[in-house]
């Protein structure tokens, strides 16, 4: 097992606590004022990991931090022993060995699979799809469309979600429309690495697995999740100029070409994070 020196690690530890500190000032100041964020708020909210614990450094497995002994004596997940706290990987196995499991699967089945680029965002569309107004996910934003326009586009399009935790958003009379039926049970089957709620997902595997999965890949995970979720908005039928982003209109051929391009780099980005994750679980079994 590595050793990493007291002085090593914490000025690590300290590094992603500020890098966490600036990823999320921004929430942590409209929790205070009271505003929302159609963006932003998403990957807090959706994912449920709160600032604090993203901000919490763990080494991963294989990696015992010199010093750390009593202070992480009682971190979920942890031993100590010889002055060090380090990963207790067979404990950590017997209680979540369900969920590496079916993440390991799910990546693995992923990465098997070529990308599909022909769906340009319209999940957000068919979210809306004749849709009330107390029905919309992000009231107080105007369709950049109108609604007549929204509809027109999502009618004139063949709707192809692949991914059941988009799908299951879609609105009645727009359900029907996709080529897809996913659903929890077909999730491994149908995952494919082109769905941009694929790769934001890639954040919630990462801190599901903690402490097993080493923090800056958690981080970086945070990172692409990010990215991803603008371009998801941008492309979304709601005008957000206001905010700063603007749209990528995937009604044109223009926007489809730019949609599939930025798709393609974030293909590229999350598959490297899935190799990642994949190493980082064959480090914990190798360690427990």
């Amino acid at each position: 097992m590595e050793v990493l020196e007291e002085q090593v690690w914490r000025a690590r530890a300290a590094a992603h606590a500020s890098a966490v500190e600036r990823l999320s000032a921004d929430r942590l100041a409209r929790r205070v004022e009271g505003r929302r964020h159609p963006v932003d708020d998403f990957l807090w909210e959706y994912y449920r990991f709160r600032p604090a614990q993203l901000a919490r450094w763990h080494p991963g497995p294989g990696v015992a931090l010199a010093g750390a002994d009593p202070e992480r004596a009682g971190w979920r997940f942890y031993a100590t022993g010889g002055g060090t706290a380090y990963l207790d990987a067979g404990r950590f196995l017997d209680e979540r060995g369900g969920t590496v499991s079916f993440v390991r699967d799910l990546l693995s089945a992923t990465l098997s699979r070529p990308g599909r680029f022909g769906c340009f965002g319209l999940h957000e569309w068919a979210m809306v799809y004749r849709a009330g107004d107390d029905e919309l996910r992000h009231q107080g934003w105007p369709l950049r469309l109108g609604r007549a326009g929204t509809d027109a586009v999502v009618e004139s399009h063949t709707l192809a979600c692949s991914h059941f935790d988009a799908f299951r958003f879609f609105t009645p009379e727009a359900a029907p429309r996709n080529t897809l039926s996913p659903t929890r049970e077909r999730q491994a089957a149908l995952e494919q690495p082109g769905c941009l709620h694929a790769s934001m997902d890639l954040y919630k595997w990462a801190f599901k697995l903690a402490p097993a999965v080493p923090s800056d890949l958690t981080l970086r995970a945070f990172e692409l999740a990010r990215d991803v979720r603008e371009l998801d908005m941008r492309a979304a039928p709601y005008d957000l100029r206001e905010l700063g982003y603007q749209p990528v209109r995937i009604e044109t051929t223009e926007g489809k070409a730019e949609y599939v391009a930025a798709q393609r780099a974030f293909t590229a980005r999350s598959n490297a994070l899935r190799r990642e994750l994949l190493d980082a679980l064959d480090a914990v079994e190798r360690a427990s």
